[in-house]
């Protein structure tokens, strides 16, 4: 009954304009009523990152929850973990309307929201108000677009959500805030983690609590910009990847009117791309520095092909447009199948099992 109800409420909002939809779930999220509760409890799902404990691998992945409304109701649902943002210091509208296009035979979305968000201030008050319910909150932090230094605004977001952050994931990879991703250049990279991070560690000093930095990059790079960004995290110390966020490219849709849209492609179509980035990136980085595989995870099977390609954790968000919270206890239920399937004692122990399978592949179809 409770998944017939949720296909119900799917084509529901279906009918409404993609970003109307958006907005109509958060604030029926925020109410508190009727929050579809879906937690696997297995030990063997869990996963330590320093003073973080995750219940489960799957988080919600920024985007959902941009102005931090509803985390409680994300944890609530089954996720083991949620991440608030893109913020910004200042609040900005975003990129003009229409912004978000959903390719329903794709199983995928386009947008082109340009962080839009409330801003530092409202975010954090917002957020401090349920820090003392615990739960993992990630915050990914991003740049203003009128901002010239953009690494002051990312040295912004470490000062103003430090003590209430579970952790950061800094976004320098979104395609729809002009020149942000040129932060993923190797010089440019260098300037903002060291600033970053040293905002980070002069926070720790104040509070006594060092706060995972995580760095999310983009797929579409090659090979040897990949290496460069791997270097430059290892030297610094960077606590983790998130891999990866959406891509400009453009594979076979099936919507061939809506993929003519500018901004990122994400959901089933990225699954490939993002795959491989992860990989790249797991066999560069080692076996030991956490990453978030994001992307095209639309079930169990594809949550665990992350995983044995080298993702300690995970994140979707589309597949949540299509498949409702259905998804989430579907990908734990699967995955705990998985670990007794193949008799391991903890789902840790297939990471990266596969990755020279997908790191072999090439980024560039």
């Amino acid at each position: 009954m409770i998944r017939v109800a949720n296909k119900i409420g799917l084509k529901s909002l279906h009918m409404l304009e993609p970003e109307a939809a958006h907005e109509a779930t958060i604030r029926l999220l925020k109410t508190g009523l009727s929050i579809p509760c879906f937690p696997v409890s297995d030990g063997r799902l869990s996963y330590q990152l320093g003073d973080l404990f995750f219940a489960n691998p799957l988080g919600m992945a920024a985007g959902f929850d941009k102005n931090g409304e509803v985390p409680d109701a994300l944890l609530k649902m089954g996720f083991g973990f949620a991440e608030a943002g893109t913020v910004t210091p200042k609040p900005q509208e975003g990129n003009p309307k229409p912004r978000n296009f959903r390719l329903t035979a794709d199983e995928a979305v386009i947008n082109r929201y340009g962080f839009n968000n409330d801003g530092h201030e409202m975010v954090y008050n917002r957020l401090r108000r349920r820090h003392r319910k615990g739960g993992v909150v990630g915050i990914n932090i991003g740049a203003n677009k009128a901002t010239q230094d953009k690494a002051s605004d990312y040295e912004a977001g470490v000062r103003r959500f430090a003590d209430i952050a579970s952790y950061f994931t800094v976004n320098i990879s979104s395609p729809n805030t002009p020149g942000l991703r040129d932060l993923q250049a190797r010089g440019a990279l260098s300037d903002l983690l060291v600033r970053t991070l040293a905002a980070r560690d002069e926070e720790t000093e104040k509070l006594g609590r060092r706060v995972p930095v995580l760095l999310k990059i983009a797929p579409d790079m090659g090979d040897d910009q990949l290496k460069d960004i791997a270097e430059e995290v290892m030297a610094l110390e960077v606590d983790g990847l998130v891999v990866s966020n959406t891509t400009v490219d453009r594979p076979a849709l099936k919507d061939a009117k809506q993929a003519v849209e500018a901004g990122g492609l994400s959901g089933k179509p990225l699954f490939r791309k993002s795959t491989i980035a992860l990989a790249k990136m797991r066999r560069l980085v080692g076996p030991n520095l956490p990453i978030i595989g994001v992307g095209g995870i639309d079930g169990g099977p594809a949550a665990w092909t992350k995983i044995t390609a080298g993702a300690n954790l995970l994140q979707l968000y589309t597949s949540m447009v299509f498949n409702g919270p259905d998804v989430i206890r579907d990908i734990n239920t699967y995955l705990v199948q998985q670990v007794e399937k193949q008799g391991l004692s903890n789902l840790q122990e297939a990471v990266g099992v596969n990755v020279d399978a997908w790191a072999d592949l090439s980024l560039i179809d």
